[in-house]
């Protein structure tokens, strides 16, 4: 790895990080994915990767105009389009709308933005009626319009990589309730895997619907199997009735040739083997307290690729030096061998500073190029 000449910012009106000063000169390139998630080859830069930001309108600051647009999916199209292709990145996250229906949950608004509140005991199919009356997905109805229309608009060289929310455990969990799946694990488990079967087999579908489309070139699902200290499940309830499902879905992309990520939150170190077991070509979501991402690269990066790993709380409260400095100490400990994107912890949630997610590419951009 290299760097070149950089530049500051401050956060008291003087000179702050924002799309006109950023030194990120946009040339996608999907195959540097592809080499990631391969591992079979390196790449000529590490690639950078988010898959979901709540900071696009305003990085992009207005310069698309949603009143320039006919409706809403016209215009969040454009947005994230442009919006990915300023920032470096090489693809577009677009997807369908595809979801399980569940129950409206409490919205907690702050400063920093809107944040979900779910119940653990919350349930909309808590037994059989409510199993046979929940509006399940109708996947010959599900709308790729969104998809259509970024085909059409696509940067030469970006492809689509569309994630799937919930996954089978995280959908299940929202439908039932955590309290209801421990209880239904002892008392009726035949009916639990028939929740989950209902949710795997929908999930399987899309993945293999996405994975037959020549825009897409990779495709991620989002699962989040564990919380800070453990899984949520025990490690056996997974393997049984999650990891099946696991095993199906990364059979339903890898059958066109398309790899897929898995985003699963918390303490997964009992199951890493299972995980990689199943075929995800790489693993997304890291948190420096419970695994680095440059250990978890050390114990695993030989059999399934690593994305983000820039933690949650520093991306937030770094300075603009200590960004630069722990974007390269993330490249230079990850990015050997390849099997490595650069990204956040988790997300570009709404309470990063834009600054900060700015400076943390354009060191990428600027230092992360292999020799």
């Amino acid at each position: 790895m290299h760097g070149r000449e950089r530049k500051s910012f401050c956060k008291n009106g003087v000179k702050i990080m924002n799309l006109e000063t950023l030194k990120i000169e946009p040339a996608p390139d999907f195959s540097r994915i592809e080499k990631m998630l391969s591992r079979k080859s390196i790449p000529d830069k590490a690639p950078c990767l988010e898959l979901r930001s709540d900071l696009e309108e305003k990085i992009m600051g207005g310069k698309i105009k949603k009143q320039d647009f006919k409706n809403e999916i016209d215009y969040s199209v454009k947005l994230h389009i442009e919006y990915q292709y300023r920032l470096g990145y090489d693809f577009a996250g677009i997807r369908s709308d595809f979801n399980f229906p569940q129950k409206k949950s409490r919205i907690s608004e702050g400063e920093k933005g809107k944040a979900e509140i779910v119940q653990s005991g919350d349930s909309l199919v808590s037994n059989r009626e409510e199993f046979e009356k929940y509006p399940w997905p109708d996947m010959s109805k599900i709308d790729y319009s969104p998809m259509e229309k970024a085909k059409k608009i696509l940067p030469e060289g970006m492809k689509l990589l569309p994630r799937v929310t919930g996954g089978v455990f995280e959908n299940a969990m929202l439908l039932v309730g955590f309290e209801q799946i421990c209880y239904y694990s002892v008392e009726n488990p035949e009916f639990l895997r028939d929740v989950f079967k209902a949710i795997g087999e929908r999930v399987e579908q899309i993945v293999k619907n996405y994975a037959s489309m020549d825009i897409v070139g990779a495709i991620a699902v989002g699962d989040d199997l564990g919380f800070k200290t453990q899984t949520m499940l025990s490690p056996k309830m997974i393997k049984e009735y999650i990891f099946p499902w696991h095993k199906k879905i990364v059979k339903a992309a890898h059958a066109y040739n398309k790899p897929i990520i898995l985003h699963s939150c918390g303490n997964l170190r009992e199951i890493y083997e299972g995980i990689i077991d199943c075929g995800w070509d790489a693993k997304h979501s890291f948190e420096d307290e419970i695994l680095p991402i440059w250990e978890f690269k050390k114990q695993y990066g030989n059999r399934i690729s690593c994305i983000g790993g820039f933690d949650m709380n520093k991306i937030c409260l770094y300075s603009e030096e200590e960004i630069r400095k722990h974007t390269r100490y993330l490249i230079d400990t990850c990015a050997t061998g390849g099997g490595f994107a650069l990204g956040t912890g988790n997300s570009a949630s709404s309470y990063v500073p834009p600054e900060n997610l700015l400076t943390m590419l354009e060191e990428a951009w600027l230092y992360g190029k292999y020799r």
